[in-house]
């Protein structure tokens, strides 16, 4: 701990949400921020300068600086240095991306292992990675690494309460950068729901941070509804030619399509959460808004990539069709989307890489229904671009309307 600082909070990634959301919050909310990170030009940086800018893009145009301050960072190959700040810590957070969190491990268990050595008191680790069960995979991974006998002390004194990342961040360009290689550029959205239950001892103040009951529901609801939704405006985007998120959520066809699979997975969420139905549709309304924020940059495909990810069988898309199928729900427009991003996936194929069985990549079997229906969708959303490009959504749009039964076809 330095300076005039009273508490210090260790923000493990210096990314787009490491900087421009979690680890600003420790800032502002009083923490000495401590950031762990891989890049050894933006530690140098952020140690250089002890503070960065954040700039929040309005969907006007205009912009609203603020500064970091009190922030150092750490390299993330200084194990023991890093490990240290682990161990010091009043509160730690992770945002590296699902699939670092194995390679996380031995960090986090060296740090909790000098903890409780120490003698210090509990710490809770935010794990805010977009995923359902995301801090009990943390938690498995750690338990795997800790040294013989420690794992039932530490798992005593360590709580990994999950996070649902709703601020989006695009990737930063120079532009956005505006002559500074630490500024973040973000949208206004600031709310960090977490999982209440999971915290261990008191539940730390944290700027934004809203500790909820009930978590995994509104880690599908983040899940199911904001992902699946910026999902499909980014792979019928991709299929139709647009560059930009915003764009593609401005185009009529796009966001009848994206609005109607939002609706029906918020009709399977509500069925779960029952009085929930109203809420869930503000909730979309203020999303296809958002999405329509040109400040932000944010491009089709950086919001579609690893599309067999986002195919998979609990993830956004596959994983809203099948919470539909549990309340016997419709779920042709989300079919629709995964169908998309099928077609997107498939033009990623080449000979160094061959095809992967969609039904081996969603989970599904080629004789339930919903495959067959992804498959029909996919058809005709395929022989329309064959002819012409520009009018494979619309055949997709009309194909899912017509099984929907919201158009006759005469």
């Amino acid at each position: 701990m330095s300076g005039s600082f009273a508490k210090t909070a260790v923000m493990i990634g210096a990314g787009n949400i490491g900087r421009g959301f979690v680890g600003a919050a420790f800032a502002t909310s009083g923490y000495e921020t401590v950031f762990i990170d891989i890049d050894e030009a933006l530690v140098s940086e952020i140690n250089a300068r002890g503070e960065y800018p954040v700039r929040v893009l309005l969907p006007d145009g205009g912009y609203k600086d603020t500064i970091a301050q009190g922030v150092r960072a750490v390299h993330s190959k200084n194990t023991g240095a890093a490990a240290e700040e682990i161990a010091r810590a009043d509160i730690c957070a992770t945002a590296v991306g699902v699939r670092a969190m194995p390679q996380l491990a031995p960090l986090l268990a060296m740090g909790l292992a000098m903890r409780s050595r120490a003698g210090q008191g509990p710490l809770n680790i935010i794990v805010c990675e977009n995923m359902i069960a995301a801090g009990a995979q943390l938690r498995q991974h750690v338990m795997d690494v800790l040294p013989a006998g420690l794992g039932p002390v530490i798992d005593g004194m360590t709580g990994y309460p999950e996070a649902v990342i709703g601020r989006m961040t695009p990737i930063q360009t120079d532009e956005m950068k505006d002559g500074d290689p630490l500024r973040v550029c973000v949208e206004k959205y600031a709310f960090l729901p977490v999982d209440k239950e999971a915290f261990r001892g008191e539940i730390p103040h944290i700027d934004g941070m809203l500790p909820l009951d009930r978590f995994e529901y509104y880690v599908k609801r983040k899940l199911y509804i904001h992902n699946l939704g910026h999902a499909a405006v980014a792979y019928l985007g991709m299929l139709k030619g647009y560059t930009y998120i915003a764009d593609a959520a401005e185009d009529a066809e796009i966001l009848y399509i994206a609005q109607s699979a939002m609706r029906e997975s918020a009709a399977a969420l509500s069925c779960e959460n029952g009085g929930d139905a109203a809420n869930l549709d503000r909730s979309i309304n203020s999303l296809l808004y958002r999405f329509t924020n040109h400040a932000l940059g944010d491009t089709c495909a950086r919001v579609g990539a690893d599309p067999v990810r986002k195919l998979g069988k609990t993830d956004r898309l596959i994983g809203a069709l099948e919470n539909c199928e549990v309340y016997g729900l419709p779920s042709i427009y989300i079919a629709a989307v995964a169908a998309a991003a099928a077609l997107v996936l498939e033009k990623t194929w080449d000979s160094a890489s061959p095809p992967q069985p969609l039904s081996e990549i969603t989970g599904l079997s080629i004789e339930c229904e919903a495959y067959r229906l992804i498959m029909k969708l996919g058809t005709a959303c395929s022989s329309a671009a064959a002819k012409d490009k520009d009018g494979a959504v619309t055949a997709l749009r009309r194909a899912a309307m017509k099984i929907a039964g919201d158009i006759v076809i005469l």
